[in-house]
């Protein structure tokens, strides 16, 4: 499983480790990710993605998991959120069609 979020593409940044003697040595920097389900509400389900905090964070910001994916760059998203996207999008234009 790679370590990055799912919603933002937020992954492994890397760095130097540097002492009080300025000797570098090579770290990574990894994100905050977190196993959460969230609701859609379009969908009618429960989805498990891996994101990081701060993407949970703005998820609950925007108003929901739907509310995210339909402003969200397609090219940020993962392939699973993609999907996710285009399901709730046909979802709401079923809905406002009907």
């Amino acid at each position: 499983m790679s370590r990055a979020c799912e919603l933002t593409s937020k992954a492994v940044l890397y760095g130097n480790n540097v002492s009080h003697a300025n000797n570098k040595s090579r770290r990574r920097f990894l994100p905050n990710l977190v196993n959460v389900t969230l609701m859609s509400e379009a969908l009618g389900q429960n989805v498990r993605l891996r994101v990081s905090a701060s993407a949970l964070r703005s998820v609950e910001h925007r108003g929901g998991l739907d509310a995210f994916l339909t402003k969200a760059d397609a090219k940020e998203l993962s392939q699973r959120a993609r999907l996710l996207k285009k399901q709730i999008a046909k979802k709401l234009a079923e809905d406002a069609a009907a």
